[in-house]
C-alpha cells in the first residue's frame, strides 16, 4: 500500500516549479499584480518596509528601474509588515514611497512574508530555494522563466556590483 504524503510533501508537490506559474499579488493600486504577466523578463522582488533603517534603498530599485525597465526588467516591491516596520494601510505605503522617493515601480499591497500566513509565492522561495527573508529588503532575482537566480540580504543595496552584473546577465 502506497504511504500517504506528509503535509509538506504534499504542499511541495502542488507548488509551481518556477514564480510565473500561478502567482499574483493584489496590487497596492487595486487589481491584481501577476507574475505571470512577466513572463520572459526578469523580475527583482522585494519585500519592503516604509519605517525601516534600509528604507533608502527605494531609491536604488527605482535607479534599476529607470536603468533597466526600457530594456525588461521587472523591479517589484512587497511592502510587508512582518518585522512591524511599515505604514497602517496601503494608502499610507503608497502616499510615503511617491513624497519621499518618487517611486513608480510596481507594489504590491501590505503582504504577509514569513510563516503561515506567508504569501504562496513566499511559500514557495521557502519551500523550493530554503529562502526566507530575515529582515525587511531582502531580494530575489527571477529569470524569464520564473526560476531564481539569485537572493540577497538587507544590506546588500540593489544597485550594487553583484546584482547589477546578474541583472545585466540576464538582459543581454
Amino acid at each position: 500500500m502506497p504511504r500517504a504524503l506528509s503535509s509538506i510533501a504534499f504542499a511541495t508537490a502542488l507548488m509551481p516549479a518556477a514564480a510565473f506559474a500561478g502567482f499574483s499579488f493584489p496590487s497596492i493600486d487595486g487589481g491584481t499584480i501577476d507574475l505571470d504577466a512577466f513572463r520572459g523578463q526578469p523580475v527583482l522582488v522585494v519585500n519592503t518596509a516604509s519605517l525601516c533603517g534600509f528604507a533608502g534603498q527605494f531609491d536604488d530599485l527605482q535607479a534599476l528601474h529607470d536603468q533597466y525597465a526600457d530594456r525588461g526588467l521587472v523591479v517589484l516591491a512587497v511592502p510587508s509588515d512582518d518585522f512591524r516596520q511599515e505604514l497602517a494601510d496601503a494608502a499610507q505605503v503608497k502616499e510615503y514611497c511617491a513624497v519621499n522617493f518618487d517611486l513608480s515601480i510596481p507594489m504590491t499591497d501590505i503582504t504577509p512574508i514569513l510563516g503561515e500566513t506567508a504569501h504562496p509565492f513566499y511559500k514557495w522561495l521557502a519551500e523550493t530555494e530554503g529562502f526566507v527573508p530575515g529582515w525587511n529588503f531582502n531580494k530575489v532575482l527571477l529569470d524569464g522563466e520564473g526560476d531564481v537566480v539569485a537572493t540577497w540580504g538587507s544590506v546588500m543595496r540593489p544597485t550594487a556590483t553583484p546584482v547589477v552584473q546578474k541583472i545585466e546577465a540576464l538582459l543581454q
